[in-house]
């Protein structure tokens, strides 16, 4: 049977191994430059599985975004065109409000100062 020690046995070593470095790889080129392989490999194990799972969960939202995205439900800001559209709170407006510059009235006396 081999030795077991913790669970580990001759069969799953080196299967063990090579996932402990696919997460590695996974956190550091997914990471977009914030973790270098060192400090990674180095991580506490918690830390570690929660900075990929973070990861993860990251890029899971990210492509279900994007799948959503062309959904009739979806409302985006840019027509078929290309074209940004007006927000529905400016699309009754026909145009800007016109702003007439305050107006000087002089006084009917001069300042006189003492």
């Amino acid at each position: 049977m081999g030795l077991v020690f913790f669970g580990l046995t001759l069969d799953t070593i080196s299967q063990n191994r090579a996932n402990l470095f696919k997460q590695i790889h996974q956190i550091v080129f997914h990471g977009n430059g914030g973790y270098d392989w060192h400090t990674v490999y180095n991580m506490p194990i918690w830390l570690r599985r929660f900075t990929f799972n973070e990861l993860k969960k990251h890029y899971d939202d990210e492509k279900s975004a994007i799948e959503n995205k062309g959904k009739p439900g979806s409302k985006t800001v840019i027509d078929s065109d290309g074209k940004v559209k007006l927000p529905e709170l400016l699309q009754n407006k026909t145009s800007p409000p016109t702003h007439s510059p305050p107006t000087f009235t002089p006084t009917k006396r001069p300042i006189t100062y003492k």
